[in-house]
């Protein structure tokens, strides 16, 4: 008596109140392996207890000339859903990759977790592998600040020489000017609309704050 259907995906099993007959794997040697054929199970081989359903078959091919529903002696089975079949066979294949990363620490199984967690450390280049790493990296940062406060403080000290340079620059031409040493007009020319413009008496006020002004600690 049969149990089940030998189809791939086929869930069809033997009821009596259900009419759906059972069919037995022919023995003629040519018929049988197109019946395997037909099939497509990998590594399948029929025995005198395998079947397939009624609902493999085409109504063409039965007879239903007598009580019992039988098959022609050239039926094949045409009828599959392997659509369903192979979608179960990947969900499996799914689950079961799944359980495997899980359990396995390492391992050609974790190869594209590491490669994934690789791209994320590339992209953002603020996650660290490690406390340590995080710590050499705000140190080497520490480092950079310093540097660059030395070198506005140097720019610093460059600015305010030139300051005083041009001070002490425009406080000569003036107090020249002033004493008749040099021609009426002379700073117009040779000093800034900016500095020019400005009485001897503010050169000298600011000239004596800038001797007085100590640079900032940075």
């Amino acid at each position: 008596m049969p149990t089940n259907c030998a189809a791939a995906g086929c869930a069809t099993t033997y009821n009596k109140h259900i009419n759906i007959s059972f069919h037995r794997f022919p023995l003629d040697p040519k018929r049988r392996k197109e019946w395997v054929r037909l099939v497509r199970r990998k590594n399948f081989v029929p025995g005198k207890h395998t079947f397939l359903c009624s609902k493999h078959f085409e109504a063409s091919c039965f007879d239903l000339t007598g009580q019992t529903r039988r098959l022609k002696m050239d039926a094949v089975p045409t009828i599959f859903d392997f659509c369903t079949h192979i979608k179960s066979m990947k969900l499996k294949s799914r689950n079961l990759l799944k359980k495997n990363n899980s359990c396995t620490p390492a391992g050609p199984s974790n190869l594209k977790s590491n490669i994934s967690s690789q791209q994320v450390l590339l992209e953002h280049s603020y996650a660290f592998r490690n406390p340590m790493e995080a710590k050499k990296r705000i140190i080497k940062l520490e480092k950079e600040i310093a540097s660059l406060r030395r070198k506005m403080k140097t720019c610093l000290q460059k600015e305010r020489r030139a300051t005083r340079r041009w001070i002490k620059a425009t406080c000569l031409v003036k107090n020249l000017e002033a004493n008749n040493m040099l021609p009426k007009g002379t700073s117009e020319h040779v000093l800034p609309t900016a500095l020019s413009n400005l009485p001897l008496e503010d050169f000298k006020i600011v000239e004596h704050n800038q001797q007085d002004k100590t640079l900032p600690i940075l």
